[in-house]
């Protein structure tokens, strides 16, 4: 049957979806340009943050556009690390996202005539780490500017198409909202550029586009794919009933559904994912994630010969003790149970009545047993010749290994424009078809992530093809038995970060699907390690990297592991590592670990760790063994096949050992005074059901604590920024003047109590009254989401852990020492760091080389803006140099070569006898000794020294 989707169906409807898009659209506009205002009028937006990497491990790539006529150039999407761009076959990129509201893409279109780039925001993957946007994004020049030009509420972006004989002519496909209903999901369509848009299918306010195809050579012949899902905390369904594939034949004004049981294609509940590869007007390939539950045999021990966690349901106790112990130990010892649970004991505990054998069952099931261990059909190749009104499955056998259980995170498939034949589908890990799909092969290279996401096939030179995964970008020109690796962009996507004290200070960080790794805050970012063989930063954990402690009296033992609570016990030194997840007791349901289990290193004893699950667990000897010291703290397990009911956040006071708070991902803040004999929830007053990213026990007073909720799992964006000071027995909003940005991360300083940074998935935020109003803290960093914080205490640096482009650190020395006084003076010069003098200032050992040049920053704050006169003297007060600067309100940076002026070398040489020599870049470097700086306006003057050593 085949089913007709007109315009005029949705006349009457989209009406009132257009007010509901006005009044979405209105307010994340409005929180865009107050963040902006914001950001122009900062106190602290000179201050610099810089990234120090790390970029080999790279972030996931959503798109890859590339120019045919010339393709060594050509644009990489990053899911939340923007958008770049190279015109030398990847040797370097340039980011072109920077100046805008957003890095979160979900895919990208360029009209390589115009040089026009689309950008649909927000990515078209459904993973717990993916991001909303903010419409769609258009660039006529490159990159340079970015204007919006709407579909703001449509959150995440599956395809975007541009005619290529008219480039004003696009078709955006919408995924819609990741958590929530909404009704702007769908085919959008435009004819004037973006001017307008003109919603041309929908099927229902759970059923977005994730894919769009059009046949070469005719863009009136369109195939989009549509897919219903439904993501909450605590469970993800993503197949549906929407689920299927349309078609249009006059450039995506009407849409004919062509998929059903009678032509050969899946429907219903179990249809998942689809992408779409069209060869021309009639052949099309699609890939189905297909989530209807395979055909399975009764499983007995006797047919398999092998214990299963289902046959122990329904066994009797007679049927458990005469299993034989052989079998039973190496299904107890492969499915994690703790050492004490061996055979005999087990039996043993089975004949005194203390357990039961389907116990054994409970003890292995939780969420993520059902997510991925769930027996679903799986990827599944489908193929028309005649558009549409027949579909054949090509693969006869099973594609294991590719989606698992978790195909909604995949779903490309590509087909070779040169040969009909060739089919690639991405997943773990990436599949080479030379017969239709029939039979596949694998092309995953040593040096290429496992997870694909896009991929992009030469039609003009055989076997070049590029491929974008969770670990960036590969290219081969032989279809995959050689893999060339292009991560030279800092676009990690880190969940936590923590630092450790020696020197130099290394940054350790946990990152999405690419392992934890620690490196060397001051590694230079250059190529030089290709030539060494030394890569600054080394990996020291796999999977999905989570949070890390280190022990304060020696660096080598790190603390550190994957999700849902796999955390170990590192000894960097060694290289020995230690499981140290607690585990439950044979006859209790399995604790509940979040997918980033949070864990914690009692200031008060380096010995003693907290690890949360729902309970809270602490060890006394480094996790060799642990007591659980809390009842459950959650509001309690929901149905799904996501782990929910979880510790998110732990905080314990460095004032008194033993005061303990933790957050929940159910909205849940508990307090304990007494190292965990009793707990108390603190909660009731705060808003309910949401997560809450951060509890943190302030280090200035005892009674202080400090809170940050995120609604982003139930897409509400506001933010929620709160203190305490009475234990979390009354709390108090500090969001004030902060734009809405869902809130991950709060950091007190360790030094000054009234200054407090805040990372949400927009950006950094800076407070000196601890919240009564907020600076945006972005020179450098980009509207990237920023998860964690940290402070090298020592070295004054903050460092800034963001999911998109790796870590940024600052200086925040000034920033410590600023004070309510300092805030009202007219000018406060900072002191200024002391500077080694060398003889190679200047100076480069080759004619080919560059010289060695040295620099100092003096800082300064002002409490309005005013043009300064700027001189610098000698012990003897002459003048070596001059110059003016217009200052802001706030802090302001004068750098000074430390070279002298021209006249100001020829007064100093008449009033000194030491022979001053001119480098060879031609500058004349000051001699040793202490510097006075001053500067002075028409109303106030001040000084301030340095020393060069």
């Amino acid at each position: 049957m085949k089913i007709y989707l007109h315009i005029l169906i949705f006349s009457f409807s989209f009406y009132s979806f257009a007010q509901n898009t006005n009044n979405a659209s209105e307010k994340i506009n409005k929180d865009l340009l107050k963040k902006n205002e914001l950001k122009n009028t900062s106190l602290v937006k000179n201050i610099a943050l810089k990234n120090i990497g790390p970029s080999i491990m790279s972030g996931r790539v959503v798109d890859i556009e590339v120019n045919e006529k010339n393709p060594t150039e050509f644009y990489v999407a990053y899911a939340s690390g923007g958008l770049w761009y190279t015109n030398n076959n990847g040797t370097s990129f340039t980011p072109l996202m920077d100046n805008s509201n957003t890095q979160n893409i979900g895919d990208i279109a360029v009209d390589w005539k115009t040089g026009t780039i689309w950008v649909g925001t927000g990515e078209n993957n459904s993973s717990r780490s993916s991001y909303a946007g903010i419409g769609i994004l258009k660039s006529t020049n490159q990159g340079k500017t970015w204007i919006n030009t709407g579909l703001n509420n449509t959150h995440h972006i599956g395809r975007i198409l541009i005619n290529p004989n008219n480039p004003n002519e696009v078709l955006v496909g919408a995924t819609g909202h990741l958590y929530t209903s909404n009704e702007e999901r769908g085919i959008y369509k435009t004819i004037d550029g973006g001017e307008t848009w003109k919603k041309t299918l929908y099927i229902n306010a759970n059923t977005g586009i994730i894919d769009v195809a059009y046949a070469p050579n005719n863009f009136n012949i369109l195939y989009v794919s549509a897919w219903q899902k439904d993501r909450k905390g605590w469970n993800f369904t993503s197949s549906g009933k929407g689920s299927a594939i349309y078609k249009s034949i006059n450039a995506g004004e009407t849409w004919e559904k062509i998929t059903s049981l009678e032509n050969g294609f899946p429907t219903g509940n179990g249809v998942g994912r689809i992408g779409l590869a069209a060869f021309n007007d009639s052949i099309v390939y699609a890939v189905l994630d297909n989530q209807y539950r395979r055909k399975t045999e009764s499983n007995t021990i006797k047919k398999t010969n092998k214990l299963d966690k289902e046959v122990f349901k329904n066994m009797t106790n007679e049927e458990f003790l005469s299993l034989d112990d052989k079998k039973l130990n190496t299904f107890l010892k492969t499915n994690g149970f703790q050492e004490k649970y061996r055979a005999e004991n087990v039996k043993q505990m089975v004949r005194s009545g203390l357990t039961k054998p389907a116990d054994i069952t409970t003890y292995l099931e939780n969420a993520n047993s059902l997510l991925f261990n769930t027996p679903v059909i799986g990827a599944e190749v489908y193929f028309t010749e005649n558009g549409g009104k027949t579909w054949v499955k090509k693969n006869e056998d099973f594609i294991d290994d590719l989606y698992y259980s978790y195909g909604y995170y995949f779903g490309e498939i590509r087909v070779n424009p040169s040969n009909k034949e060739q089919i690639y589908i991405t997943g773990v890990p990436l599949l080479f078809s030379e017969n239709n799909g029939e039979t596949f092969s694998n092309i995953q290279g040593k040096n290429v992530h496992a997870d694909h996401q896009a991929l992009w096939i030469n039609p003009n030179l055989k076997g070049h093809i590029i491929s974008g995964n969770d670990g960036g970008l590969n290219m081969s020109y032989d279809n995959g038995k050689s893999w060339i690796k292009l991560n030279t962009n800092n676009v990690g996507q880190f969940y936590a970060i923590n630092v450790d004290n020696q020197e130099p200070y290394h940054v350790y960080g946990g990152l999405q699907d690419n392992g934890v790794w620690h490196g060397p805050h001051n590694a230079p970012i250059n190529t030089k390690w290709h030539q060494t063989g030394e890569y600054p930063w080394k990996s020291i954990m796999g999977g999905d990297g989570m949070q890390i402690e280190i022990d304060s009296r020696n660096h080598n033992i790190v603390y550190t592991g994957y999700q849902f609570g796999n955390y170990y016990r590192i000894n960097k030194s060694s290289g020995k590592k230690t499981y140290i997840q607690p585990k439950h007791e044979l006859g209790e349901k399995p604790y509940r670990f979040n997918w980033q289990t949070p864990i914690l290193l009692s200031k008060h004893n380096q010995d003693i760790l907290y690890l949360g699950s729902n309970k809270l667990h602490r060890s006394l000897n480094q996790g060799s063994t642990w007591e659980t010291i809390s009842k459950d703290l959650t509001l309690g397990s929901k149905k799904g096949n996501v782990a929910y009911g979880t510790l998110t956040t732990i905080s314990e006071s460095p004032f008194k050992f033993g005061l303990l708070y933790t957050g929940s991902d159910d909205g849940l803040v508990q307090i304990s005074k007494d190292g965990g004999s009793s707990w108390k929830i603190v909660s009731d007053s705060l808003p309910k059901n949401l997560w809450v990213s951060r509890v943190l026990a302030s280090r200035h007073k005892k009674e202080r604590v400090y809170l940050t909720l995120n609604g982003y799992r139930n897409d509400d964006f506001t933010s929620y920024v709160y203190c305490s000071n009475d234990y979390g027995n009354t709390w108090k909003s500090i969001v004030n003047n902060m734009p809405n940005s869902p809130v991950n991360v709060i950091l007190e300083d360790p030094e000054n109590e009234n200054l407090l940074f805040v990372g949400t998935d927009n950006g950094l935020y800076t407070s000196f009254n601890q919240g009564n109003t907020w600076e945006v803290m972005q020179n450098g960093l980009p509207n990237v989401a920023v998860h964690d914080l940290v402070i090298q205490e020592e070295a004054k640096h903050l460092l800034v852990g963001t999911h998109g482009r790796s870590i940024y650190k600052a200086n925040i020395k000034p920033l410590q020492e600023t004070t309510e006084d300092i805030l009202e003076q007219d000018l406060h010069i900072y002191k200024v760091k002391p500077i080694r003098y060398s003889k190679n200032w200047g100076n480069a050992w080759s004619s080919w080389s560059k010289p060695e040049t040295p620099g100092i920053d003096i800082i300064f704050y002002t409490n309005r803006s005013n043009l300064y006169a700027a001189k610098i003297f000698s012990e003897d007060k002459t003048m070596v140099s001059q110059t003016e600067i217009e200052s802001d309100k706030g802090f302001n940076i004068l750098s000074f070569d430390v070279a002298f002026s021209m006249e100001a070398k020829l007064n100093y040489e008449k009033n000194n006898t030491n022979k001053l020599e001119t480098a060879k870049n031609g500058k004349t470097y000051l001699p040793k000794g202490i510097y006075t700086v001053l500067l002075e306006s028409e109303t106030v003057k001040k000084e301030t020294t340095f020393t060069i050593e």
